[in-house]
């Protein structure tokens, strides 16, 4: 019996992600639970932690996107112990080639969206075990490699995002630097390839757009360290001054 084949799906609305991300999620982490009802995913869809963005999806919308998830097989209705209330989990496992790490991964990508590698392993290890960083940049290698996975640059830069890439292609939901276009060819270029200063120009052009993207992602990063350390030392001083307000009174200063 030949296998079913996989990896075929490559786009997902705003509300199917969400629904598949929800179905993954909760089979991970309250098995007793799943499959879900209608009212339970559309709960855990607009739940306020763990979702970027928040949302206020209806049943009736969610009944949908899992209708149309029903229609590509990516998700079921089931009636477990012969109850009448239909559940739905989903078949994700029959429609993709991931590792149990990965689904976990991709679970939390279609939750929130983009993020730093770091958080990204944190969030997912709620679903998954990550050992460490370098499977983590292991397994988002292998599913950037099968072309569900993009980045703001090398995934072993500080400060990089990552993002899946489910979305529609309307949604222009790309990240990192777009590649270079080719100089035209020269007319009095015999041999019909480009010419040598053409060439040398657009690796220029290439390498300075790389650069360029580098430094405004570490300058990215860094903003956000110091903002989070400000935020710190912010509360730090406003700790110091109660305490020593409530010192001032204990000696009638």
């Amino acid at each position: 019996m030949n296998e079913e084949p996989k990896n075929l799906i490559r786009h997902l609305s705003k509300i199917q992600r969400r629904v598949l991300g929800v179905l993954m999620e909760k089979a991970f982490t309250t098995p007793e639970q799943y499959p879900l009802t209608l009212k339970a995913a559309t709960t855990a869809c607009n739940q306020k932690s763990n979702r970027s963005p928040v949302v206020g999806y209806s049943e009736s919308q969610v009944q949908d996107a899992l209708d149309a998830m029903r229609e590509d097989l990516l998700v079921a209705e089931v009636f477990p112990g012969g109850g009448r209330t239909p559940r739905y989990r989903h078949y994700a496992r029959h429609k993709f080639d991931f590792t149990e790490a990965q689904f976990g991964i991709m679970a939390e990508l279609l939750l929130r969206g983009r993020q730093q590698p770091g958080e990204l392993r944190t969030r997912a290890s709620r679903m998954v075990r990550v050992a460490g960083i370098g499977q983590l940049r292991d397994e988002l290698v292998g599913l950037r490699d099968m072309g569900y996975l993009q980045a703001t640059g090398p995934l072993d830069r500080r400060g990089v995002e990552v993002d899946h890439t489910f979305y529609l292609p309307n949604e222009d939901m790309q990240i990192g630097a777009a590649p270079v276009s080719a100089e035209p060819v020269s007319r009095g270029d015999a041999d019909g390839g480009v010419p040598q200063s053409s060439a040398s120009g657009a690796a220029l052009r290439s390498d300075t757009a790389a650069v360029s993207e580098e430094m405004l992602e570490q300058l990215r990063s860094t903003t956000k360290e110091q903002s989070e350390l400000i935020q710190s030392l912010g509360a730090s001083m406003a700790d110091l001054e109660d305490r020593l307000r409530r010192l001032e009174q204990d000696l009638g200063v």
